[in-house]
């Protein structure tokens, strides 16, 4: 199995002895940022006979980066869960074990990095008073209402964006 194409649970659990426990997106992993990053995803597998399991993964130990002042997104982690055991092991991003039936595989992908500073808005403040508070990304997103409004490389985030993707 591969990550690469996403195996449809379905074939997966055709073609090897195991089910499938949870297959989702692993919300809020994406870093922050004007643009957030994308979140990764959770697969937990269970063994259903003794097979020989290896994995090559990245991202478990460095964060994937954020761009242009973007936050850095999760890492990712792989942990090992024993049947009868309570509490599961760090798997590592690269190895390789032998599994029994009733053990279970978390596969936690990483996010992706933010790109773009949050923005910042002074907020108004008692007696006149100026005060700056962050706000939220989904407050700055780019809805097509909002675009409308934009010229392209008219300024704003949208120009920057623009300007910055012509540049390559």
């Amino acid at each position: 199995m591969t990550n690469t194409r996403i195996t449809d649970p379905e074939i997966l659990e055709r073609r090897y002895p195991v089910l499938l426990r949870q297959f989702g997106l692993r919300q809020g992993s994406g870093g922050d940022g004007l643009h957030r990053g994308g979140d990764g995803v959770i697969r937990e597998l269970e063994f259903l006979e003794t097979l020989n399991v290896s994995i090559l993964s990245e991202r478990r130990v460095f964060q994937p980066y954020g761009m242009n002042g973007g936050d850095p997104g999760q890492s990712g982690i792989n942990l090992l869960q024993r049947k009868g055991q309570t509490q599961a092991v760090n798997f590592g991003g690269k190895n390789a074990t032998i599994v029994h039936n009733g053990d279970l595989i978390t596969i936690m992908t990483p996010g992706g990095g933010g790109y773009g500073a949050a923005v910042v808005k002074p907020a108004p403040a008692a007696k006149g008073k100026r005060k700056a508070v962050a706000v939220s990304p989904a407050a700055t997103r780019v809805t097509p209402k909002r675009a409308a409004k934009v010229s392209r490389l008219g300024g704003g985030s949208l120009g920057a964006l623009e300007a910055a993707q012509l540049d390559f």
